[in-house]
């Protein structure tokens, strides 16, 4: 038996697929919504340092409890201690942010507009295996945690 979830998408082609059609069609047909540029750069700004530190943070420990740093790699411990005491997945949530800062800076309506699609491709083709995955490998010790803390937030 493999120790790994069993992805059906990697997890940043769940999300960089629909931002780069959204990029595309921005690009090609134009958007129906102009984004405000002062507004959308310093948002994007914020939700990129907000990417940075959360994600930074969160592989931080990852690498100090020895567990997989990407996806798709065999996961030693839960962790239950900074972003994973409020997360789930927060390295996915940080994804997200970044996803979205990169539609702000397009700027892409289209690529904003599209990021739940990316999270709904995230959620089917990564979040629910690598449940099964530590729900199989942990039980009651995984079960505790998710009873604990949100997917999200």
């Amino acid at each position: 038996m493999v120790d790994a979830p069993a992805y059906r998408i990697w997890p940043p082609v769940a999300l960089g697929v629909p931002l780069a059609a959204g990029l595309v069609l921005s690009a090609t047909v134009g958007d129906p919504v102009t984004l405000p540029a002062a507004l959308s750069r310093a948002v994007a700004g914020v939700l990129i340092v907000v990417f940075a530190l959360w994600n930074g943070w969160a592989l931080w420990l990852m690498a100090r409890f020895e567990t997989a740093l990407l996806p798709g790699g065999a996961t030693r411990t839960i962790l239950g201690r900074g972003p994973f005491r409020v997360s789930r997945n927060p390295l996915y949530l940080g994804l997200i942010a970044l996803v979205a800062a990169l539609a702000l800076l397009g700027p892409s309506f289209w690529g904003l507009v599209a990021t739940p699609v990316g999270i709904a491709a995230l959620w089917w083709g990564a979040i629910a295996p690598e449940e099964r995955y530590l729900s199989a490998k942990f039980g009651a010790e995984y079960d505790a945690y998710r009873a604990r803390v949100r997917r999200w937030l």
